[in-house]
């Protein structure tokens, strides 16, 4: 379910200028998750689905202007065409694939790994953490599963928003050591406002340096270490 079209971005895909396709559909339920309109299921049956067609029509033509897609979500792996999808990107658009995904579902994510030139996963929270972080959907079992995957391909990074209540600095540490030295981790702070609980829509972020202090906790786990905002 293609849900919109974003035709240019500079922020979504590292190191390219991309357009971004936002599948509808989630398998968590993820309290401080600032798309709503892309998980709620209410939600999603007034929307209106954008043709593959003509995804794939307006992602050629911007061939030699964007030279990668990001696909995104809600949870792009619910959908049962995507393997098709992105085939279909790699032979009629010629562009790079970025793939974001919460990592939930090693079994489909297999199946597109030779399809996607970078993989963008989350990691919620800590271990024990991971019911609070997810709405209970998640099992962090099978996030290890796509952590293994993620870090057999070239390009990768693995995210962490990090969540008052939910996850701290003091979380990282252990949290990365159950996932081996990886290439690229990047914290993002937490956004109030919209959310997809209106329990955290008022939270009040960590500060700035906060996060700047989790990340240093962290550099001698990764590669590289990064912050947004």
């Amino acid at each position: 379910m293609i849900r919109s079209f974003l035709g240019t971005s500079l922020i979504e895909y590292p190191g390219r200028i991309s357009s971004v396709v936002f599948f509808g559909g989630c398998n968590l339920y993820c309290p401080f998750c600032h798309n709503p309109e892309l998980v709620k299921p209410d939600i999603l049956a007034g929307q209106y689905t954008l043709d593959e067609d003509a995804v794939v029509r307006m992602l050629s033509e911007r061939h030699g202007f964007v030279d990668g897609v990001c696909i995104t979500g809600g949870e792009p792996l619910l959908s049962p065409s995507l393997p098709g999808f992105l085939r279909r990107i790699r032979s009629e658009a010629g562009l790079a694939v970025k793939l974001d995904t919460n990592g939930t579902l090693p079994d489909r994510l297999s199946e597109v790994m030779d399809l996607v030139d970078y993989v963008a996963m989350d990691l919620k929270a800590a271990p024990e953490a991971y019911g609070k972080a997810t709405g209970g959907k998640a099992s962090f079992e099978d996030v290890l599963r796509s952590i293994e995957l993620v870090r057999s391909i070239p390009d990768y990074e693995f995210r962490t928003t990090l969540v008052p209540g939910i996850v701290s600095a003091g979380d990282l540490p252990g949290l990365l050591e159950r996932t081996g030295r990886v290439r690229r981790y990047v914290l993002q702070r937490f956004r109030p406002g919209k959310t997809l609980s209106p329990d955290y829509s008022g939270i009040t972020p960590y500060p700035p340096g906060y996060v700047e202090q989790a990340a240093d906790r962290v550099r001698h786990l990764a590669d590289e270490v990064l912050v947004r905002s």
